[in-house]
């Protein structure tokens, strides 16, 4: 079963030992999206706002399933961690935005995040 590493160019610096998505294809497709967060392509800044960090990361979703010949409508699994519960009425807003009219499997988890500035990360699975 082939692997492929979904890096592209347009989003923030790898972290060591980590890749944006991964890959996993035979007779469908899997891609694994790694929890992403809103830094810029300059992987320095990010916004203060969770709306500014919440835009930035689903378009880097879309960015990732452009490069695997996907789209949002292709992903079935997502999970989200929110630095704060008063996050969880924007966060839906942001996911009817981008996810339509899809329906994927869903967790919100609510916890400290490994850097005080990110107000969200989201990891996503999608298949084709």
């Amino acid at each position: 079963m082939p692997i492929t590493k979904h890096n592209p160019t347009g989003l923030f610096p790898q972290y060591r030992n980590y890749s944006h998505a991964v890959e996993v294809s035979g007779d469908s497709r899997i891609l694994f999206i790694s929890g992403l967060n809103g830094y810029l392509s300059d992987g320095i800044t990010m916004p203060d706002s969770f709306q500014e960090q919440g835009e930035i990361i689903w378009n880097y979703i879309g960015t990732i399933l452009k490069s695997a010949g996907m789209g949002y409508e292709n992903i079935v699994s997502l999970r989200t961690y929110l630095s704060s519960p008063e996050y969880d009425e924007p966060n839906v807003q942001l996911r009817m935005k981008y996810l339509g009219n899809n329906e994927p499997a869903l967790t919100v988890i609510c916890c400290q995040l490994l850097e005080s500035k990110w107000k969200l990360e989201i990891e996503a699975v999608a298949a084709i």
